[in-house]
């Protein structure tokens, strides 16, 4: 009798055991994966646009936190630009380098 009862419980166990596991392990799996944009996005900076990401990150980051492209506008990227681009002393191919990847984010 002990046996079986010993034989039932271990049975449960392992199918309790295995349930869990597989629905524990299929969910990180399918939030873990990219999403096809997040892939693409990722992809789409040139060279040219590389160098404006890393001026905006390196020039900008000195003095104040960096906004998301898509916080602003086009037309509210260009005064704020202008004017940072006088206070980073930045000359006129630096700040385009910049201007365009700001652009190319929107």
């Amino acid at each position: 009798m002990k046996l079986r009862i010993l034989t039932v419980t271990a049975a449960i166990l392992l199918l309790i055991s295995c349930g869990t596991k597989k629905t524990a392990s299929t969910a990180p799996q399918a939030s873990a994966a990219p999403t096809v944009t997040e892939t693409v996005k990722a992809t789409e900076l040139t060279p040219e646009l590389a160098e404006g990401k890393s001026l905006y990150e390196n020039s900008c980051a000195r003095c104040h936190k960096l906004y998301e492209p898509k916080k602003f506008t086009q037309e509210e990227w260009k005064p704020i630009l202008v004017s940072m681009q006088k206070k980073a002393k930045l000359d006129d191919i630096k700040m385009a380098s910049i201007t365009n990847y700001i652009h190319s984010q929107l």
